[in-house]
Order: C-alpha cells, then sequence, then structure tokens
C-alpha cells in the first residue's frame, strides 16, 4: 500500500477519495462513515490516501475486518426494521399491544394517569381538592394500588430554586401528590407548552391505559370517570372529551390572541378539538408526544395544540358530553368548582 505525505492545514484539508473498484463499491453499505472516518484521520496525521485499487484492503484493515462492515450493514437493516414495526404499532416501544398489556414492559400497568394542572398561587384550590373528590394519604396509596394515579402538575420557577420551587417541594414532602415538570417554566407565556411536556413525564412515570388531563378549576366524580375508563379499557387510539370549535382571535391586543392565525384559513376558525378543561388520550397517543415533542408546534392554547397533532393521527375521537363541564347532562362527570 503507497502512502503519500503533505502538510494538510487543518482549517482546509481535502481528501480526494478515488474509487475504481465499482463493484465493491455497490456493496459498500457504510460508504458515508467510511468517507468521513479518512477525512478525520487525515486532517489529524496530515496523510493523504490514494485509495484506487488498494481502497477494498486498506478499509478492511481500517475497520478490522470485512466481516464487521457486514454485521454494521445488518445491525443498520434490523434498526429500521425495528422503527417500521414501531410505527405501524403506533410508536410504542417495548409495548406492542397499542397500549393494551404489559407483556415484556415489567411495569405495573395502571388504568389512567390524573394530572391536575396547578400553579405556585393555588395552594388553597390544592387543599380544596385534597379534602372533596381527590383522595389523599393513605387513600391516595390505595386508590395508586387499584390501578388509578393523580397528581398535581407544575413546572419549576423561572428562577430556578428561589422561594417558589422551595414551597412547592415543601409541600411535596408533605403530600406526596405532585407531579413536577424540571424542564417546565411555569409562566403564563409558557403554559401552551405545558402539555407536551405533562404527558411525556406521565408517560415515563406510569404506564397507563389513559392519561387525562384537567384543570384545577374543575370538580371531577373520580367514580364516574373512572367506570368510564374502565369500558374502554383496550381501545388505543382515543382521544376523549367535550369537542368543539371556535372563533380564532388575530387581534393581539385581545383576550385569546392567537399569534398562528393565519395558518386557520380565511374563516378563522379552530379545528374540532376537545375543550382544555378536561380531556383523555389514549396510551399510544400520549406516547407519540412523548417521542416526537421536540417537532410538534403549540399554540396559544393547550387544547388547540393537542387537537392539531390528532389531526395528523389515525385517532378515534370520542365526543362524550358527560365531559363537558358546563353542560346540564345529569350524569356528567365533571363541573366548574
Amino acid at each position: 500500500m503507497v502512502y503519500t505525505h503533505r502538510s494538510l492545514d487543518l482549517n482546509s484539508c481535502v481528501v480526494k477519495l478515488l474509487y475504481t473498484d465499482k463493484m465493491w463499491l455497490r456493496h459498500c453499505t457504510i460508504r458515508a462513515f467510511i468517507r468521513r472516518a479518512l477525512w478525520a484521520k487525515a486532517c489529524a496525521t496530515g496523510i493523504i490516501i490514494p485509495l484506487r485499487a488498494h481502497y477494498h484492503a486498506f478499509m478492511c484493515t481500517w475497520l478490522g475486518e470485512k466481516n464487521h462492515i457486514i454485521g454494521i450493514g445488518r445491525k443498520i437493516a434490523e434498526a429500521e426494521m425495528d422503527i417500521a414495526k414501531a410505527k405501524s404499532e403506533g410508536y410504542l416501544w417495548g409495548n406492542g399491544t397499542g397500549g393494551t398489556g404489559t407483556e415484556g414492559s415489567g411495569r405495573k400497568k395502571f388504568l389512567a394517569v390524573i394530572g391536575v394542572y396547578t400553579g405556585f398561587g393555588s395552594r388553597l384550590k390544592r387543599n380544596t381538592f385534597r379534602g372533596s373528590w381527590m383522595p389523599r394519604g393513605d387513600a391516595l396509596k390505595t386508590l395508586e394500588e387499584k390501578g388509578v394515579v393523580i397528581r398535581f402538575v407544575i413546572g419549576r420557577s423561572p428562577n430556578r430554586g428561589d422561594s417558589l420551587d422551595r414551597n412547592i417541594n415543601e409541600e411535596n414532602r408533605k403530600t406526596n401528590d405532585f407531579l413536577i415538570l424540571e424542564s417546565h417554566e411555569e409562566a403564563a407565556e409558557e403554559l401552551p407548552k405545558k402539555v407536551k411536556f405533562f404527558f411525556s413525564a406521565a408517560i415515563e412515570a406510569w404506564d397507563a391505559e389513559f392519561y387525562v388531563k384537567i384543570d384545577d378549576n374543575i370538580n371531577l366524580d373520580l367514580a364516574g370517570l373512572i367506570e368510564m375508563l374502565n369500558i374502554r379499557r383496550g381501545s388505543p387510539g382515543l382521544y376523549m372529551g367535550c369537542m368543539k370549535s371556535g372563533a380564532v382571535v388575530s387581534e393581539e391586543e385581545q383576550q385569546w390572541y392567537e399569534p398562528e392565525w393565519w395558518k386557520f384559513g380565511d374563516s378563522r376558525t379552530y379545528f374540532r378539538h376537545a375543550a382544555g378543561s378536561l380531556f383523555i388520550l389514549s396510551n399510544n397517543l400520549a406516547r407519540y408526544i412523548n417521542i416526537n415533542s421536540a417537532s410538534l408546534q403549540s399554540y396559544a392554547h393547550d387544547d388547540i395544540s393537542v387537537g392539531s397533532w390528532m389531526m395528523g393521527l389515525n385517532a378515534t375521537y370520542v365526543d362524550d358530553d358527560r365531559l363537558c363541564c358546563l353542560s346540564a347532562v345529569q350524569e356528567k362527570v365533571c363541573s366548574f368548582g
């Protein structure tokens, strides 16, 4: 093998690779990786390597053995198959049952995780909840053993570690009923993004059939909600709530202003979506949000954001009057407090 030595400027080094063995090149599945490796070696050593007829032998030396190349190609193919399988099953890594089983996961399966949005100034509301529909202490643990998790959901202070954060930490030490979103800043302007952090944190902490988001001004018929969800067990792809639409506010000075108003067309009307006061996602939809959270567009309101994500999926919309907290339906499971 012939090596030609030449000084290289590390800021402008160029490696010219000449390929003559076209048959070998067609079968080299990782030639892009090899090219980058040679570039790095040339920049580091000041050596340009004319490959020509010796290219194949050099690459076998560089990587160890030709079998190693084949092995890497096989691993790439296997990974691509795993990705295709995960996509076909609703992005459920390690759980190919559409969110309806625990085979191979090794995790306890819950019926539901209920996240109650709260803020730093809402301690009185939380105490009211704990004394009404939401169990506390040993009763909360017993409910979890039966498959239902309830947590207050809050982010961190913009001034991380200040008295607001410390007060929440202290309250949580006493009650153990918070889901603290470490990566979310609890501020009014960040509220639309909170839903992504909630679903991601909830699905990583608990493997449940359903994930429920409710606001802290809602009184919940917990037994009624549990009964509703039990009936829906084993049904992946459910997007449940009080479905509605409405006008898009395009004037910045008005309440409910939508910065992305122009995306909703000339009619300036929101698409059908579940009202933000209470909505429910099945396991695979929540998992989809977790996996793709970095690339999902957030709008001015969390219910609009979730509705936009569901539109692109094969989700089953369930419009249930019992989830309309303002409705006059007697058997409804929620009402405004």
